[in-house]
């Protein structure tokens, strides 16, 4: 099931991309010979008019095949015999039309389960965050520098620039005002088992920190821990409810998890963390569906709301792609973090698995707000000014609105079939990364 519907998610995404390429090139009378889903040998096409309706092999792609794309024609209608601003927005269209499906995926989720706005869900007696001033309900604006739109921005800002000793400038709103304030992180050196989860009813599935008290004792992702110390725990808001109660220190403890379906005990000596903290816990993520003002820290919202979230949103999608990238460039960000198809599926399958036990309400809810990430995803990515993807085109086009005079159709031809031999190269690499993720870690 989980493959049927990852593979759905890709067909769905990929053919509103090729489908914003398609409605231009007819816009402009650009003739359009074949219009297909996926890559390699056709499973089943048909013609209906001058155009080709294909589904292919590998459901890894699409492409909207035009007349004259990459060779001359002396045809009128083919595509390099267009206007340039004619070129340009057929092929601007795909990426345009895949962040607009992202916006009204946005307006659906958001319209449903409210918007997740940067609000303080919890502030900490005597913390920095108490002492600045911050209040439970105040809807941070700006943060460290970040101009803030949801609460997954403060994620991700303090994720790419994390928090030292340096103040931290902040805006917030309450009861309508704009306030600023600044907030001074505080040192603190704690004992801990290096993982994540989530802490509410939900079983306490884990991820593992690399190098932390758990993985050391052989612990891995997926595993659920099911007690600790004797104490059996049932979700990860009883696991939480009781290291907040005992606190741990240098000495080993007993933790229970289960592993496909077989419970085991390891003994796991944690590990001191000397970090800096703010004092203060905020919205942070899409909540489930509810008649109430507030669910989980979202907010409800009218109609004028529901169309400014929904543009947050995608301006914290394409944000969050830019600097991850800017941070892959740079090192900062390793490439074992990026994921290509392979990883998706296994992403959407988790996602699916998690979300399942609540109902198909919650399926939806997970499944879109993932269609939003990988569809603004593949907007930005097509963007960039690589050969062979639509950035690529776009800057030749904009290199002959400046020059005034038309690149040699060939050549840049050549040129893009260079960049998809390449790209080629670098799925194989992607996709082996994935696998080695997956089965391998």
């Amino acid at each position: 099931m989980k493959i049927i519907i990852a593979l759905l998610i890709f067909g769905i995404i990929v053919f509103i991309h090729e489908l914003g390429h398609f409605l231009l090139a007819k816009a402009n009378g650009i003739k359009v010979e074949e219009f297909s889903i996926g890559m390699g040998p056709r499973l089943f096409h048909f013609e209906k008019g001058e155009t080709r309706y294909s589904i292919k092999l590998l459901p890894l792609g699409g492409s909207c095949m035009m007349l004259g794309e990459d060779e001359a024609s002396d045809d009128e209608r083919a595509f390099d015999n267009k206007s340039v601003f004619a070129r340009f927005a057929v092929v601007f269209a795909g990426p345009f039309f895949n962040f607009l499906f992202a916006f009204v995926l946005a307006i659906v989720l958001i319209a449903l389960v409210g918007a997740d706005a940067a609000s303080v869900l919890s502030v900490e007696e005597d913390s920095p965050a108490a002492e600045a001033g911050l209040q439970t309900g105040d809807i941070i604006t700006d943060y460290n520098g970040y101009t803030i739109g949801v609460g997954r921005e403060i994620y991700i800002s303090d994720y790419f620039k994390p928090i030292g000793e340096e103040g931290i400038s902040i805006s917030f709103i309450r009861d309508g005002e704009k306030r600023h304030t600044t907030l001074t992180p505080k040192k603190v050196s704690k004992y801990y088992l290096g993982m994540n989860y989530s802490a509410n009813g939900n079983p306490a599935k884990i991820t593992v920190v690399k190098d932390g008290a758990l993985d050391n004792a052989g612990l891995m992702d997926n595993d659920v821990i099911t007690g600790i110390n004797g104490t059996k725990v049932s979700s990860g808001q009883e696991f939480n409810e009781y290291v907040s109660e005992h606190e741990l220190t240098a000495a080993p403890v007993s933790v229970t998890y289960e592993r496909d379906g077989k419970e085991q005990t390891a003994s796991v000596t944690p590990l001191r963390n000397d970090f800096y903290t703010t004092g203060f816990t905020y919205n942070c993520n899409y909540a489930s569906s509810g008649d109430s003002d507030v669910v989980d820290g979202n907010i409800k919202v009218g109609v004028i709301g529901v169309l400014k979230y929904s543009l947050l949103e995608i301006r914290y999608q394409i944000k969050s792609v830019v600097l991850s990238l800017k941070h892959l460039i740079t090192g900062k960000v390793s490439a074992d973090a990026v994921a290509g198809p392979v990883g998706i599926v296994n992403m959407v399958g988790d996602v699916y698995s998690e979300s399942a036990q609540y109902g198909m309400l919650a399926v939806f809810e997970s499944m879109a707000s993932f269609c939003i990430m990988l569809s603004a995803n593949l907007g930005v990515m097509n963007l960039l000014p690589i050969p062979a993807l639509d950035g690529g085109r776009l800057l030749f086009m904009i290199v002959e609105m400046i020059r005034g005079k038309k690149m040699d159709t060939d050549k840049e031809g050549f040129v893009h079939f260079i960049g998809f031999v390449l790209l080629m190269a670098l799925m194989v690499v992607v996709m082996f990364n994935d696998i080695r993720n997956i089965f391998i870690k």
